[in-house]
This record gives C-alpha cells, structure tokens and sequence, in this order.
C-alpha cells in the first residue's frame, strides 16, 4: 500500500467580483493580516497560524440566495466564526459591512452575508440550544438601517469620479433588513 502524502489545508478561497474589496471585509472582521496580494487574489493569514482565508476575482461572480429555492445561485460552502459575544459579534460585522440575513434558522446563530452576499455563522460556543439569544430580531433590523443611513460611497463611484467632481453618496432604499 502506497502511504498517504502529508496534506495540510492551507486556505479556503471565496470568489468575488473584486478580491480585494471582499478580502479587506475580512481583514476587519478577523484582524487578520494579508500575506499574499496580487491584482486578483488577496490571501490573510490567522495570528495564530493555521489554514488561512484567500479572496479570488471572478468576474462571473453570481451571489449565492440563502436560503435558496431549487432553481437559485446555491452558496456552496459557509463559514462559521465562533464569538465570545452573539450580540458585540453581530455588531461589529455589521459596522463592517455585513448584512444579517432575513431568514434566521437556529436562536443561538446569527447568520450574515459579507458585502459579496456569502453566508456567514457567527455563534457562542456552549450555548445552550433553544435558549434565547442576547440579540433581538429587531436590534439587528434596527443596526442594519443605522448602516444603510450612513451616506456611503461605492468604488466604482469613487473610481469613476473626477478630480473636480464631488463624490456622490449612495442612496440606498429604506427596505427592510437582508438581501435573500
């Protein structure tokens, strides 16, 4: 028998339509460090070691619908964050850039999607199942509208303008929270 070949897993990759934008999303959530950044692949490392998180550009990048029906973009894979905190957890995604999900399945998860509209877990490990949660369905509603009030610039926006134009803010609609 041919012994098996030592295989570390070294990243799990998300695609995107700009690895860049995607990868700085986490690298403010984590606290992670970029270790490797090229035009269409950013990849951050954990401070502790361990498998990393890598972010490549796919232009034919299709978000995936959480929960989906059968004939919607399914996520592939999800990642699951353990926090110390439910509610300082979600929090602090959202200040980041994430948008919690309309449909939330289990009391003692949070489910968001980053700015690419992958799904994401945030939970507290030990927490008792079915116990309720320090976070509200309505605390979230309510910090996701706070975000979305903000005035806020997108790239191609900041990109596009010129030197003696003023940026313009997005005006995002007033819609109730979640993009699934």
């Amino acid at each position: 028998m041919t012994p098996r070949p030592t295989i570390i897993l070294s990243s799990t990759v998300l695609d995107a339509p700009d690895a860049a934008e995607l990868a700085g999303f986490y690298r403010r959530l984590l606290g992670w460090e970029p270790v490797q950044e090229e035009p269409d692949w950013v990849k951050l490392a954990a401070p502790g070691g361990g498998a990393g998180l890598s972010f490549q550009t796919e232009k034919a990048y299709v978000p995936p619908v959480w929960p989906a029906s059968p004939d919607d973009q399914r996520m592939m894979l999800h990642l699951d964050f353990e926090v110390t905190d439910l509610e300082a957890g979600v929090a602090h995604a959202v200040a980041e850039g994430a948008t919690p999900a309309e449909f939330q399945p289990q009391h003692d998860v949070r489910v968001l999607l980053d700015p690419a509209g992958h799904p994401f877990c945030l939970f507290v490990r030990d927490q008792v199942p079915g116990r309720t949660p320090a976070i509200s369905p309505e605390w979230v509603a309510e910090q996701a509208r706070d975000i979305r009030a903000q005035d806020r610039v997108t790239a191609e926006d900041a990109m596009a303008a010129r030197p003696q134009e003023p940026v313009r803010p997005v005006a995002e609609p007033d819609e109730a929270v979640g993009g699934v």
